[in-house]
């Protein structure tokens, strides 16, 4: 393959820093429903689709208080559906069901060390 030809084409991880493992699985997996694939000492894969979701406490210890920097997005089917189904597991929003578009809602919340997260879809 020539230089010229190369280019990355395909996301296929994205790692959150987390503080305490154990905590980040009971929200992702217990209140926000995403499945584990593998986890190792400090860090965890979940299934996130076509790309895995890493949470990874050596990542934040490396990298220091980064939560705020950017923002993973979740689709739904249906906002508002999954905004009272999340809510009535305990995930606090930081911002209610809104337009963003005539089609296209969204509904921000973080997880417990302040990473941005979102849900949006139809109304």
């Amino acid at each position: 393959m020539e230089q010229a030809e190369f280019r990355l084409s395909e996301v296929s991880v994205v790692m959150l820093g987390v503080s305490d493992l154990s905590r980040a699985l009971g929200f992702y997996c217990g209140k926000l429903g995403l499945n584990l694939q593998r986890e190792f000492p400090g860090i965890a894969f979940l299934d996130g689709g076509r790309v895995a979701l890493c949470l990874s406490e050596p990542a934040a210890k490396m990298r220091g208080p980064l939560a705020g920097c950017g923002e993973i997005g979740f689709s739904v089917t249906d906002v508002k559906a999954a905004y009272r189904c999340l809510e009535a597991k305990g995930v606090t929003f930081t911002h209610s069901p809104r337009g963003l578009t005539s089609t296209h809602w969204i509904a921000n919340f973080d997880d417990p060390d302040g990473n941005h997260l979102s849900i949006s879809g139809r109304e």
